[in-house]
């Protein structure tokens, strides 16, 4: 038997670039598996879709499939959205075993990754670290569980990497948002701020975060504000995918759901406990990026035109 063929479940964008990244990243995927077939689908608006994705690799032979989201926290989308595509076509396909693997999570590799990143965007006659302010900006999503994932990631990158003081906040859903949060940190009296988005790719949320630092450099002139790169196709994401993926057959890809709302009674979303998991995405599934409909600016949701689904989003899910 030949091993199991891999898919990457990705969000999916209106934004072309974004969804290029994430082409590019599967295609250094499958560089570093030339024994496997590699193939990626995309939650909604891009193509192909997951479930596309499924019967293509079906349809050339796989005799398995190993499943993992290409996405950084464990929300929504990969609790719930990805595995309801998955067991649909496994509903449909009882003699083709589909694994699923978990995020990439808080994980070492991917805090050297945004390390790195955050290292990069040290200015010629800046403040050293210790003088500095670090904000780190996440998706934003109504799972707290993945939005305590972002607090915990700025807490060891503060520690880290010796910053003098540093904030999380959030592009949408949840809050602080990035542009308030700006105005407020400006005023605790650090020379130097470094924003980093935590995200996997770029699109509408991740310059938008860039236009806000912008804004806040404009307002305080003299506070050297400083955006860090998001994380993309740096090698160490790459090791962490990789990582994922080698882990599925070992048995070691449970999610950790201690303090998931779908699986415990989380104050404050106590109703979202053994919520079925059913898909909320076919509306956009397969419609397209900004590519394939210039010029349109239909499908607009929320302040701010962000995509906003109220059962949680997961982070890397950029769009």
């Amino acid at each position: 038997m030949s091993e199991p063929a891999v898919l990457l479940c990705g969000h999916g964008s209106r934004d072309h670039a974004a969804v290029t990244e994430f082409e590019h990243l599967a295609a250094v995927v499958a560089a570093r598996l030339p024994q496997r077939r590699v193939s990626h689908g995309f939650l909604e608006f891009a193509r192909p879709t997951i479930g596309t994705a499924l019967e293509a690799l079906r349809d050339a032979g796989a005799e398995a499939i190993d499943a993992v989201p290409g996405m950084l926290f464990a929300a929504g989308h990969a609790k719930n959205d990805i595995p309801s595509v998955l067991n649909g076509f496994a509903a449909t396909n009882p003699d083709l075993p589909v694994r699923y693997g978990r995020d990439l999570a808080i994980d070492p590799l991917l805090l050297r990754a945004a390390a790195e990143r955050i290292e990069a965007a040290h200015g010629p006659g800046d403040a050293p670290p210790a003088e500095s302010l670090l904000v780190v900006v996440g998706r934003g999503t109504s799972d707290p569980d993945a939005n305590s994932n972002v607090a915990k990631v700025t807490r060891m990158l503060w520690e880290g990497l010796g910053f003098g003081w540093a904030e999380t906040c959030y592009s949408g859903v949840t809050t602080p948002l990035v542009g308030p949060a700006l105005t407020r940190i400006a005023g605790f009296g650090f020379p130097r701020i470094v924003v980093f988005p935590y995200f996997l790719f770029t699109g509408v949320l991740v310059r938008r975060i860039y236009d806000a630092v912008d804004e806040a450099a404009r307002a305080h002139p003299g506070i050297a504000f400083r955006k860090a790169d998001y994380l993309n196709d740096h090698p160490l994401v790459v090791d962490a995918f990789l990582a994922r993926i080698a882990e599925i057959p070992e048995g070691e890809n449970r999610m950790n759901c201690q303090l998931c709302k779908y699986r415990e009674q989380i104050i404050g979303h106590e109703g979202d406990l053994g919520a079925p998991q059913v898909g909320h995405h076919h509306h956009v599934e397969g419609i397209g990026t900004d590519a394939d409909h210039p010029g349109a600016h239909g499908h607009r949701h929320g302040p701010g035109n962000e995509h906003h689904h109220h059962h949680g989003h997961g982070h890397g899910d950029e769009r």
